[in-house]
């Protein structure tokens, strides 16, 4: 890999990681488009090597996020057993014979629609007012039944598409258990350090196993730890300080752009 491959990687991670942290959702949904942009298209590599990555992205936020007193543990508690078992299942999923080799790129156009879908979704709330949750929603213990609607579909999206699951989990803890936004992120990230270390370790067991034991998922992961791990302590920071409307607003745009540009490669790549 060459030397400018490597400082673009280490800028990646370190967007990823301030985005991650910032928001509570890892870092992937950066890094996969990026990478593609950067490397060309590998989709279940970049899977592979980003959900390492979310591990460290989201290890020094979930420290901010206690020293700041703002996980609900009750809540994450109740999350946990359903999203380890819904993420491996993502990750079985992801690797059907459907989507290997050529078939990569439906992978790839899926990644793309999930964050069109979610860039539609967020910019819908962006300009919603939300009404702000009482003391008692912010601490209460869901239910089994709100839990699964929490944590199965972003269990499943995260090892599916190798996401953090944060993306999904901050907002659907927003609408069945109504508990403030910064909790809702500090919770998610405390969901991910477990989500994404056990889908990391299925999936890149499935990429060495599938792909002739390739390690180079481990290699890009190494290169973009460091940085991701800085800007996650960062943006973890900025969570309980910085006004969100401007991030949220500029994180829409490149979300957008990196949708578009997925679904349209995948397009030209989809086998005839």
């Amino acid at each position: 890999m060459a030397g400018g491959e490597l400082a673009v990687l280490a800028l990646i991670g370190l967007f990823a990681g301030l985005i991650g942290g910032l928001l509570g959702i890892g870092g992937s949904i950066i890094m996969i488009p990026a990478m593609t942009e950067v490397l060309g298209p590998d989709q279940h590599l970049y899977q592979a090597a980003a959900m390492i990555v979310n591990f460290f992205v989201v290890v020094p936020a979930v420290i901010q996020h206690v020293r700041a007193r703002a996980i609900a543990w009750g809540t994450v508690a109740r999350l946990l057993p359903i999203g380890a078992a819904a993420v491996i299942g993502g990750v079985a999923i992801s690797e059907l014979r459907f989507f290997a080799g050529s078939g990569e790129a439906y992978l790839r156009g899926l990644f793309g629609l999930f964050l069109l879908l979610i860039s539609v979704s967020d910019l819908y709330r962006l300009f919603r007012s939300e009404p702000a949750a009482s003391c008692e929603e912010s601490v209460r213990r869901p239910g089994w039944r709100f839990a699964a609607a929490i944590a199965v579909p972003a269990g499943l999206v995260a090892g599916l598409l190798g996401v953090g699951g944060g993306i999904l989990a901050v907002p659907l803890q927003r609408r069945f258990l109504a508990v403030p936004i910064r909790q809702a992120i500090a919770n998610s990230a405390a969901l991910i350090i477990a989500t994404s270390l056990i889908g990391a370790t299925c999936k890149n067991y499935a990429y060495v196993v599938h792909h002739e034991g390739s390690l180079r998922s481990f290699g890009l992961a190494a290169v973009l730890i460091p940085t991701a791990a800085v800007g996650s302590w960062i943006g973890s920071r900025l969570t309980h300080t910085l006004p969100r409307r401007t991030v949220r607003t500029a994180f829409l745009i490149v979300l957008l752009v990196a949708a578009v540009r997925l679904i349209y490669h995948a397009a030209l790549a989809v086998p005839k």
